[in-house]
């Protein structure tokens, strides 16, 4: 599953349509359109988009062979 699969995943669970998070993150909704298209997004977008569905980010390194975190 990719980030904007995600993405639209938690929204439906916390009940926020892409206008609102498009609002809440300070960006306009044509543009998290676009982003969630091309499932191109900076850490830094990521973080408010976390944090406007009130929850946190997790970066992890997963390996390929074992799909287990590495640390």
């Amino acid at each position: 599953m990719d980030l904007a699969e995600e993405i639209k995943i938690i929204c439906i669970k916390r009940k926020v349509t892409m206008s609102e998070l498009a609002e809440k993150t300070g960006q306009s909704q044509p543009n998290l359109a676009n982003k969630m298209k091309r499932n191109d997004f900076k850490t830094s977008e990521l973080e408010k988009i976390a944090e406007a569905l009130n929850s946190h980010l997790d970066i992890k390194f997963v390996d390929n062979a074992t799909n287990q975190p590495i640390i």
